[in-house]
Formats: structure tokens, C-alpha cells, sequence
């Protein structure tokens, strides 16, 4: 019995000092009841109640607790000091007065001190390992301890900084016989630990929570712990770093064991197994899917009525051969055992020999009387429970499970419900009413009662009272050894109690949790805590053990549980079995279970190395990101992610229907697991894609995992061939190690009986060093692969040498240079030898980046560069790079609509010119505009360069969401680069990372990898496949007078490409940039843009189908024009019509050939001696006519060049135009640039057979501006003027513009007198352009001033830039009469489908050349199907209108115009879908079939729209053509059968007057009966060609207006409905309508066709 003294204090004697303590403070003086102001009073405490309950409204004031008494004494330890208690009232009564402070400054790195009684022997724990201090004082301490007199309280701070760690002031010390209290303020609210609880979060919410044995009920920055007994020990360690906190504890309270190797393979359980037989059946099911499955664990079913070291013989009557069954496939047997022995006797009636040893050796538990067990109640029933602090509990429990082992095999022990449980509150006599059972401060514990659900607290064991020793005993349960059931080797042990040091004995779970997200959640948490206790072989029950699991959870569980140290899926009774093979053997969940556990198979070298680690040096292995980046805040916070060590960090995926993870990836290199792609982003979140089969895991730059082939068994695995996976980091470098030895034994690490390897990697070379290398493994193991991630070039050799001996054995290299990914193969490095393994790198062919992309490059100009010269393959650059670009990213900032960054130079320069001298620092901004749409944009931020004034339809703000959109976006750091992932695939679409980026004044550089080789657009030039050609093609772009010609830039300027991706998605790219560029494409697939000034403003569209990319982009850049329902007519034009007769004479000619032909241009012959805005007197009569024509109903055109004459005394163009200053001039003056273009001087005589350049009598010509809002109104205005002229013989009424010369062309290089600047016109980096020696200057004027900008507001222009289909249509320019011109037609036109421009066309019978009849009439044919149909050619050259030629061709031209204008009503319905919603009318076959990849190369047919096939012949001679038919139903044109072809390439007839046309099943196309005119044609009756599809389904609309407005009338729409039934029985038919004004149809009549 112990004798207390009670002391009293009177309240009057007593006032509490409760001035200025703040709220955050305060400490809780009534943590047991609900606080009131009396009970405060009685406590002699401050009451301030708060709006916030979970404040405490009574705390204690600053004099309570206790004061030094007299002078800290020194000991050779630390010191020692005597605590007097102060005068205050008591909180639970028996306060000790006097108590004494020892302090131990044990090591450098650990304090410790305990506050103890005296006078009176209280209660220490008996650790194993934390023993009584017998050392010195340590030297050179880490932290300083400061002890304050009054009140009491000790502070302990960093030495390095003086930052306070630990500091008791905040609050007073109580120290009663039940009741000790000690209050600490923290350094922050950065707090983990304390356990076991379930924690929803790593880091604790520290606002006022409490825990049992913890609380933190004192604010944001306190804790407090309270206990009610024993004593008050405290250890405080210090680290550099959280990783060595963790091990300063764990050398004090125990490193953690070493499980066997083949503990680290995945186990399956379940609770409730009916028999054996389905035991066995479920390990059959398991194996049949080649699941990777270690053990088996059956839980306390297989025992007789759960009597532990039993087992039923009935239901499991094979059980003790069940061992030797999983034995002979590599696996194990684990058997559950509980502490609780049963009283009762077995089912037979014979004596439970358990029970009956145990009690005659007296190892139970007893009651307070030390005499009697206690009894209680568990699984079997009435149980006693054996006292493992007894050394005879423990030998007795040692020798049970060797007997039983003896009987039944097995592996392994997983102990339960050892904390210790039962089912009765505390024993079934009921527990005595004492203060240990009832203490008089109960912590906030389950059910507010000491017993509950255990046993009595006055119990009595071997150490002591319950009441003291509860807490062990799982820590003595677990110490009790069961080497003696398996010598000499490490088996299986896991512990559901634990206490500090447990690890060092066994494992642990998480207890039985529930099959739910949160708590699949809440087991991260878990396991980071647990080690942080110094136990890392910990899990949870994957998939969840009480209530029935999904399969979506359980899948999910499956992926991260495959990372658990202790990986086992286990489930209660009377739940859904969950087993992977359960869910069936091809199943989703199965597939993704076999592919993670194959991977921690594969990784387990690496996690047994791991955990080697923690046995010897107290390493975590789950370990949270904040012990490897804890300089980064942001990892302070996170745990739905881990690490495996330091290198492997595993993102799972914690929330239901979830296909995208926010992942933190922090500092560093970081490279995807199954594909080794490098990630770019470094200290930023990202939203990385997750489908229902994948998770997030990736490797760290840096280091070296060892790894071995994977098998379903570890008994197989370790037999596998082993390998290493290098993960480079910044500076190609690497480390890691591996500890190997037989994986089971005991002692191998004393004996050093075990292979221990350091890797290292540097300079292209890998140091394996055997460091420890006394093991022999039985299986003659060897490294026989090396995967290198991030190695940035191709390997071409490899050396292998040992002992400075090269070894000769062939060897495999490859290498994927999309993700910089290298394998060595073949190698044989044999386990335990030190190796050497060297590589050379060389930059494959199709990785060479050209770094001398200017004419003439040699090696001296190449090294001069810093690159690499080689010379191969032609076309191949020589002079490449062979080292980073040098821009690395020094700020970046992630949000939810965009990223923006800063580009900082490195030392690295390669060009030092010096408007070639990169910019130091640039700006990145991207935006994520819409879901499908996005803009990144490279400027400099100092200096504002020329951006591109055409308005984009962007939002003001960006729409997209983070869950929506369709696109990734990470930013490499260094290099820099950008790259731009498909989040549905996966797919890089973009990715800039690469050698060549470089920006500077005049030359700006950025290369990308392309998703596939399949790249379409960039224009305008002369392409001879619409698919580009990747062999090192370059295609200069820069607006000039160049008539088609191969590898010459022409007429117009695009720098948008639409890109297939080998899933058939697609994507665009627009480089908003207006400077003279070229655009390389290499077979890496990649591409390289060069522009010689302005920024990089990108825009990227995602499709993902061909036809949206385009809408998407029109979205952007404007949608086309509508043209009047006339300008679908047949057109024609000549230039050197003699006169207007001769024009007139040809109207009658058409009209007499009964061609349909609606429009009649004249070229400048008109005009007098070229000048705009005048009429020859050659052409006097043109006016009359022109109103003649129209009155026919057709339309007329004129052309206009920009090129205004200023050498006329009288030209009121130029005079006008002179006074309102629109004409480009020379920069910072008022002076007129002028060059020469097409007007003539006066009185002179032309000869025809010069040259334009060869041409002395042209005029000085100036360019309108049209930049200015003035030259606008000019333009304007002399327009004008020709139109209403009040004149009638000069007013000329046309219907239309035609543009020409407008890039703006010139007839000589630059202006007269020269240009004035140099550098503009001959830049430091001159493009790919024709006659790239000339300059810039090549028939276009000088740089020093700006006009490349087009005309708006007429119909066909030459010149064309991204927008300007919002006004314009566009014809192909001046080709030749030539055959190979009708195909790159083709390809011209369905390119600029892609630029927006839908309105296009090229001259039918080419412009140049005489045109020869075959050839005319093969483009007669085809030139009816182009959107702009104009027959036109130049002076010179024979006539070719169709009405020149004989009777045959009148009839050819006739007959297909004929379809075309029967066609219009669909064409123009096409052509609103354009202007309405951005779709292609000129279609290439791949928009419609783009999953038919045959389709990808089609470029010798197009369709309209998505349903009419055009074919034509384009080869001299033929009469047949080869016509590639898609996947659909397809009708013949003109006889309406179905022609059966369907995803086949088929030859068709095709005599010359014969074009073959299919229209596609399923589509409804409207038409009208053709005249020779569309004034006429509108007139006529309409009708409705009806396809249907194999479903008997066809559906079409048409968009029908005044032809001349936009926006008079509203479209009709015609679907299935109206016309269903009636075509049904049909198949084909055709529909005619009355024509209906503006009204809605009605069917006239339908005839079906017979032959249907």
C-alpha cells in the first residue's frame, strides 16, 4: 500500500494570475467534465468563455504548477534539479509536492529528461532496448537546454539557429499519483505521429484536437501530454532532416527486423473460409490468372471452435498437408493465432492440453490478488490470457506453437486481438471499484471506460498492474520469440498491438478496417506513421475487411496496395469474396492487380534493399515526400502519395469514377514507371491521367533501382535473371545499392553472409561495386539487363570490364528517342563481382537536330557553333547539336488558367553575332483558353517585339476546366521545353524540349517531336502529297510573286499544320507569326520552325477529329466566307483578251455551246496601260457589255493589283491617295517607297517576249498601306468611283473583285535606288526561300517597311494569311498547263480546307503553256468540282475556253457542268456549314475515315462535304482510275447502284467524257435542275438524292437563302423523319421539290429507281 500525503490550499489563499494569456495558450483546467465557471473556481483557474466551444473556456493561470528549489546540480550525464510544487488548488488530489528533474544529454543528437517521485518507486516501462543511461555527457550538442526557475519549465532550442524546439513554460507541470500533465509549445504546427489512431491526414490538425495518449487541447502551437501514471520520460531527438529524426529513435528504442524475402510477396486472407476445399480453390482460381501471390493466410476458421494451436478435422482436416501444397508452388502457409486461451475442453471431450500446460505452469494473468487468472471472454469462449512479461508465459507460448507446428505446418504467425481483447468489460467476475479501474482522470478513450473491451486494470502480471502495463502487451506478446519453431530462419510475424520498438520483432496492419474510399485513404496516413515508429512492414486489408467491396474500390485498392511493405487483400465473413480472380480470370481488376504486383515483383530487390536498410540504419521505407523534400512546404502536407525510399513515388487513385490524379511531383527528375517518359515538371501539381487501370508511379532522377524478372512466387522470382533501372538526373548521374543474401536465414547480416553493392553513374559509366561479397546465391544470378532513363542520346558501344578486363559477349543496345529510354541487353555481370560498364553515345541520324541550317555549312563553322559534325546520309544534317538548348525555366507559377514562367539563359551560348545572341531572359505564358483549345507564347519581356495584329476569337478569359479539358501541359525546366499531352490517351502531341531552341533578335528557333509522321499543311508552296514528307524536307514561307513551283514558297503565308496521332486522333498548330520562316521535318517524327523575328505565339487545337481540328481553328481565326449562290457558277477569264469584242464574241460562243458558265472576268487589259481604276479605249465598249451580260443573268469580275503608278500627271488615284498619306514609305520619313510593278509608262512600245524584270518602261509604283484606316477609305472610295461612276461609259457594274500581285509583288528586287537597310533585307539567317541568295527583297519590296498585309472585303485574292477566308476566296495562283498540276490541285485545295479558306480553286487548263485537249478535258472534269471553278490562262497562249474547242469537248464541259449545277444546292449548303461552323467542303477522305488509315495518304480524290466521292483521271492516256472506297455504302453517280465496294482499292472505268462520282449511303443530298446560268437554275425544281445506309438511314439538310445576303432567310433542315418511310422500301431514290421562294418545301413527287 502506498501512503499519500493530501494537501489543501484554501481559495482565498490563492488568486489566479489570468491577465493577457492569448486564446492560442491556453491550457485546459478541466479536460475531464464539462467546464463550468464553479468548477473552474473550485480548480483555482482563469474563466473566459469563447464563441468557440472547442476553446477552453477554463485555463490555467502562470501560478500554478511547480518552481526549482535551489540550484541545478550538475551529474556526468547532464544535471539534475529538485521541483517544488507551487501553492494552487488540486485538480484530481494526491499531488506529489517535490519531485526531481533529471536531464541526460545522452548524445549529440539526444536529450532526455524524466521528472520522477523521490520518494516513491512509480512505474517505468521495461523496454528491451531503453535502458538506464550509464554514459557521459555528450560533446558538441546540437541543441541547448535552458531550465527556468519559476514557474518551472525547461526550453530546449537548436543550437545552430537558437530556434525553440521544446518548450514546457507554456503551460504548468501537474504531477499527482494519477494524474501527470506537461504542456509544450512547439516550433509550428507542422506535427506528425502519436498512435495508433485511425488519422485522416498525415500532418495532425492541431486546432484544438485530442487524442488518447495525446493531447493537443492548447491551441495551433502547443501540445499537451497528460498520463495517469507512471512517470513523466521524455527522449527529444534531433535531425538535419526528418529522415534522421527517425533514425535518432529508432537506435535508442530498436531498428526493425528484416522480414524474409518472401514476406514482400502479396498474401491473400479472408475470415470466414467455409472448408479447406474452398481455400484451395480460391489459391487454384489465383494461380490459373498467374497472379503474383506468396502466401496464404487462413484466419481463426481453420481451429476447433477457435481454440488457438488446434484445428478442425472435419472442415479442414487436410490442413496439415495444406503446407506442403502451397510448398510445392512457391508458396507459403500463415496461420492467425489469438492470446486468449480457451477453458473449455475440445469437442471429443478431451482435455484442451493448451489450457491445461499453461495452467500448470501458471503463465495466466490473474486477478488483483496475483492468485487467480482473470477469466474473460473472446472467440472460443471463456478465456484466460497468458502473461507474456512472465519468462514462463513466454516459454510456454514458444513451445505451443512448436507443437502445433509439429501438427499442422506452417510459415509464419499473424497475432490478433493482443492489445489484449475481450469480449467482456474486463473480466466475467466483474472489476473491482478501486481508482485503477476507475482512475480519477479518464482519458478521452473508447466508451469513456479504462476496461473496456479488456481486461480488468488491476490485473496482475509479471511487470506489474494492468493499470501500468496494458500498453505492453502486445510489445511482450510479440517479443516472445518463436526462432525455437523455425531455427536459423526469419519467418512471419505481424502484431495487431504494438508499443515503441515493436518493430524490431514483427510487422503490423492496420486492423480490420471497412471496404471504403476513405478509409483506402486514411491507410496511407497509417503507414506513414507506422514508420515513423520504426515499423515498416506495415499494409492494410486491401480492398477493405468488413462490409462488401466494389470492383472499382477494390481494383483501385489492388494498384496501391501492391506498394504496401505488407501487401494483403483480407475480408470478413459474410461479405463478397475478393479475391483478385474472383472478379474473373480477364477481368479489368485482375489485369491491373497482375500488372502492379508485377511490378513490385519486380522492384522487390529494391524494397528488400529498403528495408535492409531500416534494420541496419533505421531508414523509412513508405516514406512521406516531405523526408525527402522537406526545403518544400508543399510536401509538409501531402500523404495521398509516397515513397518507396527516396526514389520511387507512388500516386494512387483515392476517389470513386476518378480518371485523372492531382500529383505533386517535387524537385527534380522524374520518369513515368511503365513507359520511362521523362515528366517535365518539377515543384508544381499536375492532373496526370489515371484510367480505371492505371495509377501514378514514377522513379526519381538519381538514382539506381536493382530489379528482377518477375514471377508469380519470390521462390521463382529469385531465380530470375536480375537487371537495374538508372534514372539520370540533371546532371546524368546516378546512385543506388543493393543488399542480397538467401533471403530467409537468421544472422546473415552478423555472419555478413550477403552481397552488397554500391552503383554509381557518371560520365556514361556505371560502377557496380560488390562492397560485401561473402554469399554465393544457388541460382548463379546475374545482371543481364540495364534500363537508362533520361539518357539523352543513342548508345553506340558498350564496354563491359572486371578487374580492368574487358569482357567479350555480345551485346543488344536500343534505344526510343521520343523518351529517351536505353536498353542494355544481353549483359552477364554475375552476382557479388564488381563490374564496370561503359557506354558511348552518339546522336542517331533521325535525332539530328541541324545547327547549321544556312547555306554552305563546314566543319570549322559547325564546331565554331559548339555542335557536331558528321557527314552521312544526304539530307542528313552534318553540323548538329549535341548538347541541351541553353534556356532553363527560373520561375514558374501554375494556375488554374495557365502556367506563366520566366526563361533564363545559361552560360551555354552558341551563336555570338550579334542579332543572333540569344536573349538572356524570355516570358512564357500559357493559357488555356478552352477545353479544347490552347496558347503558349514566348516573348521578351523587356523589349516589345512585333506581334501579329490579326484579331483572334479569344475568350477574355479563360473557359476551360481542369476536369474537362482535353489537353496536359507541364513545363520542362531545364532545358526548357513545353510539352503538351492528350489527357484521354496519353499521346505527347507536343514536345519542345529539344536542342535547338533559341531566340534572338533576328533569328528564333523551336523545334518539336510530332506524335506521329502523318503532318498536314504549312503553305503556301507546291506540296506533291497532301501528307508531308518527313525526310528532311524544308518548306520556306514568305509571301511572294512565285507561280507553283516545287520547294518554293508562294502566294500565300500559313504556319498551321493539322497532325494525326497513330490512335487516329487528331490536333492543330498555328504559329501566329508573319516574319519570313522556314519549317524543317525530320523522320525522328519532329519538326523545326525558324522565323527571323516577331515572338512565338502559338495556338494548338485538340481536335480530336480531322474535321474539328478545322472548325476548332476557324473558331479561332474567323470562319470562311459565304459566297453568293453565283460565284458557284462556272467562270471564265483570260489575260490578253485584244479588246471587248473579242470578250463579247466569247459569251455568245458559251452561249451557243450550251455550257453553264455564269461568270466573265477581264485581267488588266482593261484598264489603260495597267493603272488601276481606268478602261482602255480598247475596251470603251466594256461597260455595255458588262450590262448585257447581266442582264442574261450572269455576273462580271474585275481585277485590281495594289500597285499604284506615280508617274502620271493626271492619275487621281494616286493624287488622292499621295494627300491622304496612304502609300507605305521609307521608315522615319514622309518619302514614298517606290519599286515597279505593272503600269506602263506613256507613248512607249511593249515587247512582249521580255521579262517582267527585263521591262524598262514600268512605271514607278507605289503600295497602298493597308494598315491605315485612311488607305481603307481610299481603297474604298476609288472602288467606288469605277462602280457609280456618273459616266456610263466609265461606270463598269461589276459583281466582284479579283486581287492580284498583292504579296505585294514586284517587277525587281526591293525599290528604286536600292533598299536602305541591310540587315532587314539580307538577315543574319536567311529561310529556305526561293532564291534564298537575293534576299528577302526577291520581287517583293524592301523589309524596311510593312504591306504583306491583304486587302479585305473582296472575293479571290493571291495572297492569303491566316484569317483571311473570313472575306476572301482564294485561286491556287499561276500553275502550268501541265498534267502533274490537276493532282497538286488537289492537295492545294485541301490544304487550304485546313487554313479555312473553303472558297478556292486553281486555273482548269493551267495558266501558263498551251493547254493540250486530253489534258483540258480531264480538267474540265475535275475543275467542276472545285469550289472556285474558273477556266483562265494567260497571254500568249492558245485559247481554252471550253467553246474553243470541238463539239466533243462542248458536249464533256456541258455534261459535267451540268452536275455541277445540279450539285449547287448541296455545294452551297456545304459552304454555309463553313461560314456557319467552320466544316471542310473541299474534304479529304481521312476527315470522314480518319480510323481507315489507308485513308491517311489519300491525296488523288476528294469529296464535298461527307458525302460526295470525286475520282478523277489525271494521267495522260488513261481511261480507267484506281478509286480507294472506305468502310460505306457507296452509289454510282450516274447509273444510282450500289457499287458493293466497301474498304477496298477498285480500278474504274473511265472513258474521257466519263468522271466517277459516288455518293455515300446514309446521306440525303439536295439538288436543282440545271440551266446555263444560276439566276436560271434557282428557278428550276429541286429535289433530293437519297442514300441510304446498311441501316436503311439517311438523313442531309439544306441551307437555302435570297443567294446574295447572308442571313435573309433561315436553313431548312432535312432529316430522316419526313422521308423515312417513304424511301425505306426504296433503298435509292430521288426526290423532286417545288421550288419554294423562302418557304418551306413540298414534295412534288418521288421516283424510285427500278433498277433498286
Amino acid at each position: 500500500m502506498m501512503a499519500l500525503t493530501h494537501f489543501f490550499i484554501s481559495l482565498t489563499d490563492f488568486y489566479p494570475q489570468c491577465q493577457r494569456i492569448p486564446i492560442a495558450e491556453r491550457i485546459d483546467c478541466i479536460p475531464d467534465q464539462l467546464a463550468t465557471k464553479s468548477t473552474c473556481s473550485l480548480r483555482g483557474c482563469c474563466w473566459s468563455p469563447q464563441s468557440d466551444t472547442s476553446v477552453p473556456w477554463c485555463f490555467f493561470s502562470p501560478n500554478h504548477g511547480y518552481q526549482v528549489q535551489g540550484s541545478q546540480r550538475a551529474t556526468p550525464a547532464g544535471f539534475e534539479a529538485t521541483l517544488k510544487r507551487l501553492p494552487s488548488p488540486s485538480l484530481f488530489g494526491n499531488d506529489i509536492q517535490t519531485v526531481l528533474l533529471t536531464g541526460e544529454y545522452q548524445t549529440k543528437n539526444r536529450f532526455r529528461f524524466k521528472i520522477t517521485d523521490p520518494k516513491t518507486q512509480r512505474f517505468e516501462v521495461p523496454h528491451e532496448h531503453v535502458q538506464p543511461f550509464k554514459g557521459s555527457m555528450a560533446s558538441d550538442l546540437s541543441y541547448k537546454v535552458e531550465l527556468k526557475q519559476k514557474p518551472f519549465g525547461l526550453v530546449v532550442t537548436r543550437a545552430s539557429n537558437g530556434k525553440v524546439l521544446f518548450d514546457t513554460t507554456i503551460g504548468p507541470l501537474q504531477y499527482a499519483d494519477q494524474f501527470l500533465q506537461l504542456s509544450i509549445k512547439l516550433p509550428s504546427a507542422n506535427i506528425y505521429g502519436v498512435g495508433e489512431h485511425v488519422h485522416k491526414q498525415y500532418r495532425h490538425d492541431v486546432n484544438w484536437k485530442t487524442w488518447p495518449i495525446f493531447s493537443r487541447d492548447v491551441g495551433p502551437s502547443a501540445k499537451m501530454a497528460k498520463t495517469i501514471g507512471g512517470i513523466l520520460d521524455f527522449y527529444i531527438f534531433l535531425g538535419d532532416t526528418p529522415e534522421q529524426v527517425v533514425q535518432e529513435y529508432l537506435q535508442l528504442v530498436g531498428l526493425p527486423a528484416l522480414p524474409a524475402y518472401w514476406n514482400l510477396g502479396f498474401q491473400l486472407s479472408r475470415y470466414g473460409y467455409a472448408s479447406l476445399d474452398e481455400v484451395k480453390e480460391i489459391v487454384e482460381r489465383n494461380r490459373a490468372v498467374n497472379l503474383p501471390y506468396d502466401a496464404q493466410v487462413i484466419d481463426i476458421e481453420y481451429m476447433e471452435k477457435r481454440k488457438d494451436f488446434t484445428y478442425d478435422k472435419v472442415k479442414f482436416k487436410e490442413l496439415p498437408e495444406f503446407a506442403a501444397y502451397l510448398h510445392d508452388y512457391g508458396q507459403k502457409y500463415i496461420i492467425i493465432l489469438d492470446p486468449a486461451i480457451s477453458t473449455q475442453n475440445l469437442s471429443d471431450g478431451s482435455s484442451y492440453e493448451s489450457y491445461r500446460r499453461g495452467t500448470a505452469r501458471k503463465v495466466w494473468v490473474n486477478e488483483s490478488d496475483g492468485v487467480t487468472p482473470l477469466l474473460g471472454e473472446v472467440w472460443p469462449g471463456e478465456t484466460v490470457f497468458p502473461d507474456f512479461t512472465s519468462p514462463e508465459g513466454t516459454s510456454w507460448w514458444v513451445d505451443e506453437c512448436k507443437l502445433f507446428y509439429d501438427m499442422v505446418p506452417y510459415d509464419g504467425l499473424w497475432i490478433d486481438m493482443n492489445e489484449v481483447s475481450s469480449f467482456v468489460q474486463g473480466s466475467k467476475r466483474g472489476c473491482a471499484q478501486n481508482d485503477l479501474n476507475y482512475p480519477p482522470y479518464t482519458p478521452r478513450i473508447l466508451d469513456k471506460l479504462m476496461y473496456s473491451k479488456t481486461i480488468c486494470l488491476d490485473a496482475v502480471q509479471k511487470w506489474g498492474k494492468q493499470y501500468d502495463v496494458h500498453n505492453l502487451y502486445g510489445y511482450s506478446m510479440i517479443m516472445s520469440t518463436i526462432e525455437k519453431v523455425f531455427p536459423g530462419k526469419r519467418s512471419f510475424l505481424i502484431s495487431r498491438s504494438t508499443f515503441a520498438g515493436s518493430g524490431k520483432h514483427g510487422g503490423h496492419w492496420l486492423g480490420d478496417n471497412a471496404a471504403t474510399w476513405d478509409q483506402m485513404r486514411w491507410a496511407i496516413p497509417g503507414m506513414l506513421e507506422f514508420n515513423l515508429f520504426g515499423i515498416p512492414y506495415i499494409g492494410a486489408d486491401i480492398c477493405g475487411f468488413s462490409d462488401n467491396t466494389t470492383e472499382e474500390l477494390c481494383r483501385r485498392w489492388m494498384q496501391v496496395g501492391a506498394f504496401y511493405p505488407f501487401s494483403r487483400n483480407h475480408n470478413c465473413e459474410g461479405f463478397m469474396h475478393q479475391d483478385p480472380a474472383v472478379f474473373g480470370p480477364n477481368s479489368l481488376l485482375v489485369n491491373s492487380s497482375k500488372h502492379y504486383l508485377n511490378i513490385r515483383y519486380t522492384l522487390l530487390p529494391y524494397l528488400y534493399t529498403l528495408l535492409y536498410k531500416a534494420h541496419t540504419q533505421g531508414h523509412t521505407v513508405v516514406r512521406p515526400l516531405l523526408h525527402e523534400f522537406y526545403s518544400d512546404e508543399t510536401t509538409w502536407d501531402i500523404d495521398r502519395q509516397f515513397l518507396w525510399g527516396p526514389g520511387l513515388m507512388i500516386s494512387p487513385v483515392l476517389e470513386p469514377g476518378a480518371e485523372s490524379t492531382r500529383v505533386f511531383f517535387p524537385e527534380g527528375e522524374w520518369y513515368e514507371y511503365d513507359t520511362g517518359e521523362p515528366v517535365l515538371l518539377q515543384k508544381a501539381w499536375h492532373e496526370i491521367q489515371t484510367p480505371a487501370d492505371k495509377m501514378g508511379l514514377h522513379l526519381r532522377g538519381g538514382y539506381i533501382f536493382p530489379t528482377q524478372n518477375p514471377a508469380t512466387t519470390t521462390v521463382a522470382s529469385r531465380r530470375n535473371p536480375m537487371g537495374l533501372i538508372i534514372a539520370l538526373d540533371a546532371n546524368s548521374e546516378a546512385s543506388g545499392d543493393l543488399f542480397w543474401d538467401d533471403g530467409e536465414s537468421t544472422g546473415t547480416i552478423q555472419n555478413k553472409a550477403y552481397i552488397y553493392y554500391e552503383f554509381r553513374v557518371s560520365n556514361n559509366a556505371l560502377q557496380m561495386t560488390a562492397t560485401h561479397s561473402n554469399y554465393s546465391d544457388p541460382n548463379n544470378l546475374k545482371f543481364e539487363e540495364i534500363k537508362i532513363l533520361g539518357l539523352p542520346h543513342e548508345i553506340t558501344t558498350v564496354s563491359v570490364s572486371q578487374n580492368n578486363v574487358v569482357q567479350n559477349y555480345p551485346i543488344n543496345t536500343t534505344y526510343d528517342s521520343a523518351r529517351k529510354v536505353a536498353f542494355i541487353r544481353g549483359l552477364q555481370l554475375e552476382l557479388g563481382k564488381s563490374y564496370t560498364v561503359t557506354w558511348a553515345l552518339n546522336v542517331a541520324l533521325n535525332e539530328r537536330f541541324d545547327c547549321y541550317p544556312s547555306p554552305d555549312p563546314t566543319k570549322e563553322k559547325c564546331e565554331q557553333r559548339g555542335c557536331t559534325w558528321e557527314v552521312r546520309n544526304p539530307g542528313v544534317p552534318s553540323c548538329y547539336y549535341s548538347s541541351n538548348n541553353p534556356y532553363y525555366v527560373s520561375s514558374l507559377n501554375y494556375s488554374p488558367t495557365g502556367i506563366t514562367a520566366t526563361l533564363t539563359i545559361d552560360d551555354k551560348v552558341r551563336a555570338n553575332e550579334d542579332f543572333t545572341t540569344p536573349i538572356n531572359t524570355l516570358g512564357l505564358e500559357v493559357k488555356y483558353h478552352h477545353n479544347h483549345m490552347l496558347q503558349f507564347k514566348i516573348y521578351d519581356p523587356q523589349s516589345p517585339r512585333y506581334e501579329v495584329p490579326v484579331p483572334l476569337n479569344l475568350p477574355s478569359s479563360p473557359t476551360s476546366s481542369s476536369q474537362d479539358r482535353l489537353y496536359d501541359v507541364v513545363v520542362q525546366i531545364k532545358p526548357f521545353g513545353i510539352q503538351v499531352r492528350r489527357k484521354s490517351t496519353g499521346t505527347v502531341i507536343w514536345n519542345s524540349g529539344l536542342p535547338t531552341f533559341t531566340f534572338s533578335d533576328m533569328f528564333i528557333q523551336i523545334s518539336t517531336r510530332l506524335a506521329s509522321q502523318y503532318i498536314y499543311g504549312f503553305g503556301e508552296a507546291e506540296h506533291p502529297t497532301f501528307r508531308h514528307n518527313m525526310s528532311w524536307n524544308t518548306w520556306g514561307m514568305f509571301t511572294r510573286d512565285q507561280p507553283p513551283t516545287y520547294m518554293l514558297n508562294s502566294y500565300g503565308f500559313h504556319p498551321f499544320y493539322m497532325a494525326l496521332e497513330e490512335d487516329s486522333n487528331a490536333h492543330g498548330v498555328l504559329l501566329l507569326n508573319s516574319n519570313a520562316m522556314d519549317v524543317t521535318f525530320q523522320p525522328t517524327p519532329a519538326l523545326t520552325y525558324r522565323t527571323i523575328g516577331g515572338i512565338l505565339d502559338f495556338y494548338m487545337v485538340l481536335g480530336p477529329t480531322p474535321e474539328l481540328v478545322v472548325q476548332e481553328y476557324t473558331e479561332l481565326i474567323g470562319r470562311p466566307v459565304m459566297p453568293a449562290y453565283w460565284s458557284l457558277g462556272f467562270q471564265l477569264c483570260r489575260y490578253g483578251y485584244a479588246n471587248d469584242a473579242e470578250v463579247a464574241q466569247l459569251v455568245e460562243e458559251m452561249k451557243a455551246a450550251q455550257i453553264p458558265y455564269d461568270v466573265q472576268y477581264t485581267d488588266i487589259d482593261y484598264m489603260e496601260r495597267n493603272l488601276d481604276f481606268t478602261i482602255s479605249s480598247k475596251f470603251a465598249g466594256l461597260p455595255a457589255l458588262v450590262n448585257k451580260i447581266k442582264s442574261e443573268g450572269m455576273r462580271f469580275i474585275i481585277i485590281l493589283d495594289p500597285a499604284i503608278s506615280g508617274n502620271e500627271t493626271d492619275y487621281p488615284a494616286f493624287s488622292r491617295g499621295e494627300a491622304n498619306d496612304v502609300f507605305v514609305q521609307w521608315p522615319d520619313t514622309k518619302e514614298i517607297l517606290y519599286s515597279k510593278v505593272w503600269s506602263f509608262l506613256p507613248n512607249v512600245q511593249i515587247n512582249e517576249s521580255l521579262s517582267h524584270e527585263e521591262l524598262s518602261y514600268v512605271a514607278h509604283c507605289a503600295f497602298p498601306d493597308f494598315f491605315r484606316n485612311s488607305t481603307m477609305e481610299w481603297w474604298k472610295r476609288e472602288i467606288l468611283e469605277v462602280h457609280d461612276n456618273p459616266d456610263p461609259l466609265k461606270s463598269l457594274k461589276f459583281d466582284g473583285l479579283w486581287t492580284d500581285m498583292n504579296e505585294p509583288a514586284a517587277f525587281m528586287n526591293g525599290a528604286i535606288g536600292g533598299c536602305k537597310n541591310d540587315l532587314l533585307n539580307n538577315p543574319p539567317y536567311m529561310p529556305h526561300l526561293g532564291y534564298r541568295s537575293t534576299g528577302l527583297i526577291h520581287k517583293t519590296p524592301c523589309m524596311e517597311v510593312l504591306c504583306i498585309f491583304p486587302a479585305r472585303g473582296i472575293i479571290i485574292t493571291r495572297s492569303t494569311y491566316p484569317s483571311s477566308g473570313r472575306w476572301v476566296g482564294h485561286w491556287l495562283g499561276d500553275n502550268t498547263a501541265a498534267w502533274d498540276q490537276m493532282h497538286k490541285s488537289i492537295i492545294g485545295m485541301m490544304e487550304f480546307s485546313l487554313f479555312g479558306i473553303s472558297y478556292t480553286g486553281a486555273d482548269i487548263c493551267g495558266f501558263f503553256k498551251d493547254a493540250e485537249y486530253e489534258m483540258c478535258a480531264r480538267w474540265m472534269e475535275l475543275g467542276a468540282f472545285y469550289p472556285y471553278s474558273r477556266n483562265h490562262n494567260e497571254k500568249g497562249t492558245r485559247r481554252q475556253d471550253p467553246a474553243s474547242w470541238d463539239a466533243k469537248f462542248h458536249e464533256i464541259s456541258r455534261n459535267v457542268l451540268n452536275i455541277r449545277y445540279t450539285l449547287l444546292p448541296y455545294l452551297y449548303t456545304l459552304l454555309h456549314d463553313a461560314h456557319a461552323h467552320g466544316s471542310t467542303v473541299i474534304r479529304p477522305v481521312l476527315h470522314e475515315f480518319v480510323e481507315d488509315r489507308k485513308t491517311w495518304d489519300i491525296d488523288e480524290q476528294f469529296l464535298w462535304g461527307p458525302a460526295l466521292l470525286i475520282s478523277p483521271v489525271m494521267k495522260q492516256g488513261d481511261r480507267s482510275v484506281n478509286a480507294y472506297f472506305p468502310n460505306a455504302r457507296w452509289y454510282d453517280y450516274h447509273t444510282d447502284i450500289d457499287t458493293g465496294f466497301r474498304g477496298q482499292l477498285q480500278n474504274l472505268s473511265a472513258p474521257l467524257e466519263h468522271i466517277n462520282l459516288h455518293i455515300r449511303g446514309g446521306y440525303i443530298l439536295p439538288w436543282q435542275r440545271p440551266a446555263n446560268t444560276t439566276a436560271y437554275s434557282r428557278k428550276n425544281p429541286m429535289g433530293l438524292t437519297v442514300a441510304l445506309d446498311d441501316a436503311l438511314f439517311a438523313e442531309g439538310h439544306l441551307y437555302w437563302d435570297d443567294g446574295v445576303r447572308i442571313g435573309t432567310s433561315r436553313a431548312f433542315s432535312l432529316l430522316k423523319n419526313p422521308f423515312f418511310f417513304a424511301v425505306r422500301m426504296v433503298g435509292y431514290c430521288q426526290v423532286r421539290l417545288h421550288p419554294w421562294g423562302y418557304s418551306k418545301p413540298k414534295f412534288k413527287q418521288i421516283k424510285p429507281n427500278p433498277r433498286m
